[in-house]
């Protein structure tokens, strides 16, 4: 693993064009409120009490409606004896795993927060110790490689993370309506997918507080497809090297779910990470998302001898003293 992208110096100044479909706001906004009125249609939250062992929170295993009203499932874990409602992190996965168990997510609750832990559908089955509970009954129509980049890939209206995004923005929603958080002080937060996740979230909804980014995917689609041979990425790469001519449709497609277009929306405090040795999710992608993010109070930590794990757990403690200091 060596350096092997851009200079850091220019990776802070890089800004590159983006490609935005005319009608992304209104695909946007069609997507979603199909899926708020399936959610009033359909059942309502469940907020069910759970018995992981634990003490000092109260858990809340959660299913809401998603994407098409499908069940989606989550954690809600609330310090106990809390005065009020409490400020949420809403947490997204990173590529693979699932909501995984409520003890796996203590730190927010440890640093006074409630914490929102949504299930991505259709992973967390593919051996990892982090165990997901939500299928994807949609399968896409098209030929797919293996994992879940290109289901669905040649139209953006049945393109896998069109759901999973769909899903994330409707998890706020599950989030704010218990009574014991603050529907006012939600953040959102991953890394990797996740980070992915949440800045599109952050870009679809300007009531998020403040989002937590660290090394995030789904970000420069047409860069990180040439630059990195590593896999999720390589999915996409393998796909079109059999499936000859979809190209157009294919770069279409992520063009609705490209995260510089959601950064460019995004108007809340943000603090990001990036590693300069990451050859999953490269830098330039990262600064590509973090330069277009419209919000004028935005970080970044840099870690130059790192890969794909960035600061690990390190991140931790910054991000509970940066939250601290914003999202009381």
């Amino acid at each position: 693993m060596a350096l092997f992208d851009m200079p850091l110096d220019d990776l802070r100044s890089y800004l590159p064009e983006r490609h935005e479909p005319d009608d992304f706001d209104a695909f946007w906004k069609r997507t979603l409120d199909e899926a708020a009125q399936l959610a009033q249609d359909g059942p309502a939250t469940e907020y069910r009490p759970y018995d992981g062992g634990l003490s000092t929170v109260e858990v809340y295993d959660v299913t809401f409606s998603g994407w098409g009203g499908h069940p989606v499932a989550a954690w809600l874990i609330v310090p106990k004896g809390a005065p009020g409602p409490v400020p949420c992190v809403v947490q997204y996965i990173g590529y693979g795993g699932g909501r995984g168990l409520p003890h796996d997510h203590l730190v927010w609750p440890a640093g006074g927060r409630a914490a929102f832990i949504m299930d991505t559908r259709g992973q967390g089955a593919a051996g990892r110790n982090s165990a997901g509970a939500t299928p994807d009954p949609v399968g896409g129509g098209n030929p797919q490689a293996p994992g879940f980049m290109t289901r669905g890939i040649l139209d953006p209206a049945t393109y896998y993370y069109r759901r999973v995004f769909t899903d994330a923005v409707r998890a706020v929603d599950a989030a704010a309506a218990h009574p014991a958080v603050d529907a006012a002080r939600i953040c959102v937060a991953g890394g990797s997918q996740g980070g992915g996740i949440a800045t599109a979230v952050a870009g679809l909804r300007p009531d998020i507080a403040a989002a937590l980014v660290d090394v995030p995917f789904l970000q420069h689609f047409r860069r990180a497809l040439t630059l990195t041979d590593q896999d999720p990425y390589q999915e996409i790469v393998r796909f079109l090297a059999t499936q000859r001519g979809a190209q157009e449709q294919v770069l279409r497609t992520l063009s609705y779910m490209d995260g510089l277009n959601f950064a460019a929306r995004a108007t809340a405090p943000a603090l990001y990470s990036a590693a300069l040795m990451d050859t999953t999710c490269a830098p330039s992608t990262v600064f590509a998302a973090y330069n277009h993010w419209a919000g004028e109070e935005k970080e970044i930590t840099v870690y130059p001898w790192n890969g794909h794990e960035g600061g690990s757990t390190e991140r931790r403690p910054e991000q509970l003293r940066w939250l601290r200091d914003r999202v009381a």
